[in-house]
C-alpha cells in the first residue's frame, strides 16, 4: 500500500508535468508548420491537455480496469466544471467575451446528449468508438471552420502570448519526451490505482471517478489558473470547455477502439447526471446573461456554486462507497 501510494503522487507528478512538455512540444511545432494560434489552441493544446484521460483510460481499459477508463472520463468532466472553472471563478472572476464560447457551448450540450446516449447499456463497443471518434473528426472541422477572424484582434493576441516557441529540434524533443514519459506514468498510475482499489475494497469506477480523475485534471487546473490571471479569460474557460469535448468523444472512444468494455449502471444515473447537469448550468450561466443583456460573465458566486457542488459530489461517493 505504501509503495502504490507513493506511485500515486509520484505517477501523478509526472503525467502533470510530461503531458505539459507534450502540449508545449506538440503546439510549437504546429506552429512552426503554419498552423493558426487559435486553431492550435482549439485542437492542439485542448486535445493535449486530454492526454493524460486518454493514455490513462486507455492503459486501464487494455488491463481490464475498465472503471478507471471510463470513470476517469467521466469524473475528469465533472471535476473540470466543479473545481477547475469553480477555483477560477473564484480568484478571478471570468467574464465572456468572445463570440467563440457561443459557438463551442452548443456543441458541448450536443455531445454530452450523444454520447450519454451511448452509455444507456452500460458498455461501449467498438462501434460506439467509432460514432464517437467521427462525431470527434466532425468536432474539429467545425472548430477550423467558424474560428474567429483575423478582425478578433483581442483573442488573438491572447492566443499568440499564450503559445511556446521552440525551435522545430526542440519540439520534436519535448513532444517526444512527454509523449514517452505520458505513456510511462499513466501505466504507473493505473497499476497502483487498481492495487488500492482491490486492497481497501471499493471498485476501481470510484477510484477513476476520484483519485485518477483530480489528478488527470491537474494540468487544466493549471492551465486556467495561469490563464484568468494574465487575464486570459476566454482561454481559461475555453480550456476547460474544449477538454470536456475531447474526454467524451476522445477519452471515451479510443479505449472502446482498442478495448471494448463495461462498466457499471451506476455510473450513468449517478455520475453521468451529474456531469449534464453541470454541463447544463455552465449553459444556463453563460445564455442567461446574454437574453438579458446583463455582462456575460462566471463570477465568484457561480465558481462557489461549482466547488459545493463538486464537493458535494465527493462526500456522496465516500458514503457510497
Amino acid at each position: 500500500m505504501l509503495l502504490a501510494g507513493i506511485s500515486i503522487i509520484l505517477g501523478t507528478a509526472l503525467l502533470v508535468w510530461s503531458a505539459d512538455k507534450f502540449v508545449a512540444g506538440a503546439a510549437s511545432l504546429a506552429r512552426n508548420m503554419g498552423m493558426s494560434p487559435l486553431l492550435i489552441g482549439l485542437t492542439v493544446v485542448s486535445l493535449g491537455t486530454s492526454a493524460p484521460e486518454l493514455l490513462v483510460s486507455t492503459t486501464a481499459a487494455m488491463v481490464g480496469a475498465s472503471g478507471i477508463a471510463i470513470g476517469n472520463a467521466v469524473g475528469s468532466n465533472i471535476a473540470n466544471i466543479g473545481l477547475v472553472l469553480g477555483v477560477t471563478a473564484l480568484i478571478v472572476p471570468l467574464p465572456i467575451r468572445s463570440k467563440l464560447l457561443r459557438k463551442e457551448l452548443p456543441i458541448l450540450a450536443v455531445v454530452t446528449i450523444i454520447s450519454g446516449s451511448l452509455l444507456i447499456d452500460s458498455s461501449l463497443s467498438r462501434i460506439d468508438g467509432i460514432l464517437l471518434i467521427t462525431a470527434l473528426v466532425v468536432t474539429l472541422y467545425l472548430f477550423a471552420k467558424y474560428q474567429p477572424g483575423v478582425g478578433d484582434s483581442t483573442l488573438f493576441v491572447e492566443e499568440e502570448e499564450e503559445l511556446p516557441h521552440f525551435s522545430t529540434g526542440a519540439s520534436l524533443f519535448w513532444f517526444t519526451l512527454g509523449l514517452v514519459l505520458l505513456i510511462a506514468s499513466s501505466r504507473l498510475l493505473v497499476w497502483a490505482a487498481t492495487f488500492i482499489a482491490q486492497q481497501l475494497g471499493v471498485s476501481d469506477l470510484i477510484i477513476g471517478l476520484t483519485i485518477i480523475a483530480i489528478g488527470t485534471s491537474l494540468p487544466e487546473l493549471a492551465a486556467s489558473v495561469a490563464s484568468a490571471l494574465k487575464g486570459h479569460h476566454d482561454i481559461a474557460i475555453g480550456n476547460v470547455i474544449g477538454s470536456n469535448i475531447f474526454n467524451l468523444l476522445a477519452v471515451m472512444s479510443v479505449p472502446a477502439m482498442i478495448h471494448p468494455y463495461s462498466f457499471e449502471q451506476e455510473l450513468v444515473w449517478r455520475d453521468y447526471s451529474l456531469m449534464s447537469v453541470l454541463t447544463g448550468m455552465l449553459v444556463i450561466f453563460c445564455y442567461s446573461s446574454i437574453r438579458s443583456n446583463k455582462k456575460i460573465q462566471i463570477g465568484r458566486g457561480k465558481g462557489a456554486f461549482f466547488i459545493v457542488a463538486y464537493l458535494g459530489y465527493l462526500i456522496l461517493l465516500f458514503f457510497q462507497s
